[in-house]
């Protein structure tokens, strides 16, 4: 299939080639027939690209303040390397699609194969879209109308926030594709609209839907058409559709409103509020928030919980629906609003009108036919990356592309020596993008590419915590080398069930070896630690500080069930070092977490661990999530025999009371993330056997889940 990217960095639009998403539970897989182009949206994120480094700057000062905050505690190369990274990473363009339903997973009943269906989808042959931003098309509406209705339920969730009624005088200032949709609908509602704007073109098409209209270009004051309009009592609401960054819509909304009016923004423009315009009428004011009730909601969005119908009555499905219904009655006019119909394969043309011609409104990509077999292939060779494997070398299949597999491991592996055949992900276009950024051959959204191909020999696991002991138990079942990204399970049965597959696999002539992204051991300074500890025959005590920094409480990582906490999740980092340095078995484990707190969602992640060891040593792990962001992240100390090392964030050992060594520093922090992966590499290679042994692979993780199950169990 093909999907429409735009290149943040380089700022150029284009069509990239990317294997077909698979059947998920809780998705529809749908042809695409036709997609609307948000002019507003879209022309921002495009410009946005094609703008240069300090015209991004300057419209993130939020960002560039925690680039310099980054930069003071991880280092500037460090800072760099993650600020290239993000802006290299294509962002896939359009959320406004029509097509046809292809499959549909487990738990999508209401929809069936051949279901005509408008979604948020991208720009893409083929897309996978959860159940609940999904909605069935009437017989009666035509698939071009149809792509206005993600569009259209933006317009309409900004008019449910105005609650307007029957009669009532409503002003919508910003007459794009959205204005010009919420004229539309608040007619329909039955209200007195006044549309404004600098274009006549646009006013001209609302005054055709109904609208009085006003342009300010003109020299027409717009308080006085306001108060005109509403016969000299004040507009009764208005709705802010336009984008500027001026914050003069919202105080001109507020001087031509009545007593008690409502405002509501749509748009995006500047937010500096009068206090006295505000405070003399009463006037309320809210920021609507994209199409209704459950954006941004994962439990809505992807795990396809809905809503009480009783209690929340206009989801944004139901708010699909609804636009559709108005479409279907002929209450919703859209053919006026289409400025151009573009074939797909053209697109990065329609991205050029975009930024050409700045009063286009609804430019639609249509579709053409495609063969089936073709359109939903899994996998697709990339054939700039066509390559012959060397027998005897690290053969390797990814599962998985986000952002630390992208910007870290993949680079890893690939400058450790790396034949780096299949990327499989589960939508496709990141596989597709990394695939072609750092040579695979393959990319592919179907996970038996890696684990059922021969010429694959190690199996590099990257994705979310709940698979990974499912399949690094299915790659070692197959005979492949592991390389998991931590936590290797969430749960001791899991833990259970990947050793008996370790074991078993052992059976085999050449026994795959298995490996978790513990990179820290690695690290140039850890590794000088260890040697000088080695020196000491007596116990050792160790503190460990990681300043985690706060995560919200509804982030994946935090639900248990799918990330396992921080603390399986993160901390267990520190486990394995700590095992690594005291060099002896974990024969105690201990945890303490912050008290129960009101306003405090998520306690779990401020919590103290203490291990001990089989010869004596102990540590303490504190990992704590509230601390301040610019105070350094990491620190380790080592205390013994009148001696002690101080790590610090990874880019300065220091000691005290050893003979011979007093400091180590570095030109930036290293975590050891490309030596870790090196080293695996090499014993793959060699025929050694993995660089951290299987026993203590196994022991972190259970002695890390039992630090997690004491803190969920303290009183």
């Amino acid at each position: 299939m093909k999907q429409i990217l735009q290149d943040m960095s380089r700022g150029t639009t284009y069509l990239a080639e990317a294997p077909s998403p698979g059947d998920r539970a809780g998705h529809l897989l749908i042809r695409s027939t036709v997609s609307l182009i948000s002019t507003g949206t879209e022309r921002m994120l495009v410009d946005f690209g094609r703008a240069s480094m300090l015209k991004k700057a300057r419209q993130q000062p939020e960002k560039v303040k925690m680039v310099l905050d980054k930069a003071r505690t991880d280092g500037v190369m460090t800072t760099i390397d993650a600020v290239r990274s993000k802006l290299n990473e294509p962002l896939a363009l359009g959320y406004c699609h029509v097509g046809v339903v292809e499959a549909a997973g487990a738990g999508c009943e209401g929809f069936a194969v051949g279901d005509r269906v408008a979604s948020n989808g991208p720009h893409a042959d083929i897309v996978s879209v959860p159940k609940n931003l999904c909605a069935r098309i009437p017989d009666s509406v035509s698939d071009e109308a149809a792509a206005f209705t993600v569009v259209a339920s933006i317009g309409l969730q900004g008019i449910r926030l105005a609650e307007p009624t029957l009669g009532e005088a409503f002003v919508v200032v910003g007459v794009g594709l959205i204005g010009l949709l919420t004229v539309q609908l608040l007619t329909a509602h039955g209200c007195r609209v006044l549309a404004m704007d600098f274009d006549d073109a646009k006013l001209k098409l609302a005054a055709d839907f109904g609208a009085e209209i006003c342009n300010p270009g003109k020299g027409e004051d717009p308080v006085s058409a306001g108060m005109a309009f509403s016969r000299g009592h004040g507009v009764d609401g208005v709705i802010i559709t336009a984008s500027t960054s001026t914050s003069e819509p919202i105080s001109q909304a507020a001087r031509m409103s009545r007593k008690r009016g409502r405002i509501i923004m749509v748009g995006v423009t500047g937010m500096e509020l009068s206090r006295s315009e505000f405070y003399e009428k009463e006037l309320s004011f809210q920021v609507s928030c994209s199409y209704g009730p459950g954006r941004y909601d994962s439990s809505y969005e992807l795990q396809g919980n809905d809503y009480p119908f009783g209690l929340v009555r206009w989801t944004q499905q139901r708010n699909f629906e609804a636009v559709l219904d108005m479409m279907a009655a002929g209450k919703l006019d859209v053919e006026p609003l289409i400025s151009n119909r573009i074939q797909f394969d053209e697109a990065p043309d329609a991205y050029d009108i975009l930024t050409a011609d700045k009063s286009a409104l609804g430019v639609l990509l249509v579709y053409k036919q495609q063969d089936p077999a073709q359109l939903t292939r899994r996998s697709i060779e990339i054939s700039e990356n066509a390559q012959v494997f060397e027998a005897g070398k690290a053969v390797v299949g990814f599962v998985g592309a986000g952002n630390y597999a992208s910007r870290v491991l993949i680079p890893a592996f690939k400058s450790g020596g790396a034949q780096l055949h299949t990327i499989v992900t589960a939508g496709g276009k990141s596989g597709a993008i990394q695939a072609r950024a750092a040579g695979f051959a393959v990319a592919s959204t179907d996970i038996a590419s890696v684990t059922e191909t021969d010429e694959i020999n190690t199996v590099v696991i990257a994705t979310r915590h709940d698979t990974h002991s499912g399949f690094v138990a299915r790659a070692l079942s197959a005979g492949k080398n592991v390389f998991v990204e931590k936590p290797l399970a969430l749960t001791m049965e899991d833990v259970d069930a990947v050793e008996e597959a370790y074991n078993s696999a052992q059976d085999r002539p050449n026994p795959p070896r298995m490996m978790v992204g513990f990179n820290r051991r690695f690290a140039p300074h850890v590794v000088k630690m260890k040697a000088l500890l080695d020196t000491v025959k007596e116990p050792k005590s160790f503190i460990m500080t990681m300043n985690a920094g706060a995560i919200p409480a509804d982030h994946w990582t935090q639900e248990l069930a799918i990330g396992g906490g921080r603390i399986i999740g993160e901390a267990c980092h520190y486990v394995d070092l700590m095992r690594f340095l005291a060099g002896a078995p974990i024969v105690h484990v201990s945890a303490r977490r912050m008290g129960d707190a009101p306003g405090v969602a998520v306690v779990e992640d401020k919590a103290v661990l203490t291990l001990g060891f089989a010869d004596g040593s102990f540590g303490t792990i504190n990992y704590l999530a509230n601390g301040a962001k610019d105070f350094p992240k990491e620190r380790i100390e080592a205390f013994c025999a009148g001696r002690v090392l101080h790590l610090d964030n990874f880019r300065k050992l220091t000691g005290y009371g050893w003979s011979g060594f007093r400091k180590m520093g570095g030109w930036s922090q290293d975590k050891g993330q490309d030596a870790c992966a090196a080293v695996f590499l090499k014993a793959i290679e060699t025929g050694k056997p993995s660089p951290i042994p299987a026993d203590e692979i196994f022991e972190v993780a259970r002695a890390t889940i039992e630090a997690a199950t004491a803190l969920r169990n303290q009183q």
